[in-house]
């Protein structure tokens, strides 16, 4: 009997199954939208029931048409959008409240009060991640303190925390309570040196350690699905943050391989091996896997997030009318071989990493009379490769390791211009696989190895990827003169407190 691994990738605006057999190509698929609810200014939530419902549907019809059998999967991994927070009755898996999305910014001023509390250091030691409504400890602790009765629930056990890996594994399994390493230590709670909760963060938040899931391996068998769900029973084999089952699904196995995802914004880690590594740069130290029961082979990651990428393709089109479709923009910005002069900073939320400013705004600097539609589309797509190269910089300043490539995957990077200025304004050969969906592979990759059907690592490594490779061509004089020119531009666009 032929197996396949299936792999649920659970993104932020939707629910997709992959299934993928075991040369790692997709063999089917169905994507089911996940609705936004915005309740307030800035707020983000997401109905847990639909998250499950919407997740279950769409596992369903990809296994309807690959025309499979739960007989013939032989692992389930999960990717999933990272802390989005949820709380539930341990007893009966009811929701609490809506899931609190990982873009909600509801706990922003709780934030601030923890930087000018002096926490900032505190939580960057031990979390490796700064104070921001980014991650879940603010998410929970607001949970517990504005649900009438729930931080007494919470206390006596009734309740329990989880981000969406955790939401799903409890409702395929009928009730099991985990989350892996990966994506507790996008928490805030969690300590990335003991690899463990941490009871002074714990304290500082309020959260008793008792809503908390049981941290488990991003790859190896931790359960099985209930019968009913699809068709029989299916090992759970793989679970890892959705940044770093793409990382893993590019196969960066070695510490110095870095992966950059180009979606709505972009999102580059870099393994750094068994030592989380201390950013001053501005970037966060999470980690990246673990195989082993035990943690004991715990990898680690730098982290830097771009809040802009695709999304400037998308205010080109939606808001200017300067394309009708994305695509159009890599032939009118290869129809010009420059900007005339122009740049745009895409600060439309703020700048992140290695900035960190988010009362930045975008602006457009460098604007003549010669400057036309085609320019400004070149310098929106300039724009992301640039915050690309100062995320890349930062790295280099943190590590000290000399970049060697680095690999890509998301919509963006499908875009040829994009990828072959990226080369140029690095300076390294940008590596883009066939199949650029990357982190739902990443996924399926884990849960393999975790139920044997990968020998291990390199057996992955050996897998055909097809990569297409962008060989870096700008002259060093030049690729230097455009980046102070870009750098001027960022400038201007800081706020007056980081300028």
């Amino acid at each position: 009997m032929k197996k396949y691994i299936l792999s649920l990738d659970a993104g932020t605006t939707s629910n997709r199954a992959i299934i993928y057999d075991l040369m790692g190509k997709p063999v089917a698929s169905s994507q089911r939208e996940l609705p936004q609810i915005y309740p307030k200014p800035g707020w983000v939530e997401h109905d847990p029931r639909l998250i499950w419902a919407t997740m279950l549907a769409a596992v369903r019809e990809a296994m309807a048409v690959a025309g499979i059998s739960a007989s013939e999967i032989a692992a389930l991994g999960i990717a999933n959008q990272r802390e989005t927070t949820l709380l539930w009755e341990k007893s009966t898996g009811k929701p609490l409240y809506n899931a609190i999305v990982w873009q909600c910014r509801r706990t922003a001023d709780r934030c601030d009060e923890l930087r000018r509390d002096g926490y900032a250091e505190f939580i960057r030691e031990r979390a490796g991640l700064m104070p921001d409504a980014y991650f879940s400890a603010t998410k929970i602790e607001w949970m517990l303190k504005n649900i009438p009765g729930a931080a007494e629930r919470a206390e006596a056990g009734e309740l329990v925390f989880g981000t969406v890996d955790s939401w799903l594994i409890y409702n395929l399994t009928g009730g099991l309570h985990v989350t892996d390493v990966s994506n507790a230590s996008r928490t805030m709670l969690f300590n990335i040196h003991t690899l463990s909760w941490d009871d002074e963060l714990l304290s500082l938040f309020g959260i008793p350690k008792a809503v908390l899931p049981n941290v488990v391996p991003s790859s190896g068998v931790i359960g099985t699905t209930k019968p009913e769900h699809l068709g029989a029973p299916v090992k759970i084999a793989g679970i890892a943050g959705d940044q770093q089952a793409a990382l893993f699904g590019q196969t960066c196995f070695e510490p110095g391989e870095v992966k950059n995802t180009y979606g709505t914004g972009a999102f580059l880690l870099l393994n750094t091996g068994k030592t989380p590594a201390t950013s001053r740069s501005g970037l966060l130290s999470t980690v990246a896997w673990s195989k082993d029961p035990s943690l004991s082979d715990t990898l680690y990651a730098l982290e830097g997030s771009v809040f802009v990428a695709g999304a400037v393709v998308q205010w080109l089109r939606d808001e200017l009318g300067l394309i009708s479709t994305a695509a159009e923009s890599e032939a009118l910005a290869s129809s010009v071989e420059d900007t005339c002069g122009c740049y745009i900073v895409p600060a439309f939320t703020g700048l992140g990493a290695p900035w960190w400013d988010g009362a930045a705004r975008g602006i457009i600097t460098g604007l003549t009379r010669g400057v036309n539609r085609r320019h400004i589309v070149r310098a929106a797509l300039e724009s992301i490769a640039y915050q690309v190269a100062d995320v890349i910089n930062a790295m280099v300043a943190d590590t000290g390791r000399e970049i060697k490539a680095i690999f890509v995957d998301g919509g963006a990077s499908a875009n040829n211009f994009l990828m072959q200025f990226q080369a140029d304004i690095l300076g390294v050969p940008v590596l883009r696989p066939a199949y650029i969906e990357t982190t739902s592979l990443g996924a399926a990759y884990l849960a393999g190895l975790g139920a044997g059907v990968w020998d291990g690592e390199a057996a992955l490594s050996a897998l055909e990827r097809n990569l297409t490779e962008f060989t870096p061509k700008m002259p060093a004089e030049h690729r230097e003169e455009l980046l102070y020119g870009w750098h001027r531009a960022v400038e201007r666009a800081l706020s007056e407190r980081k300028a």
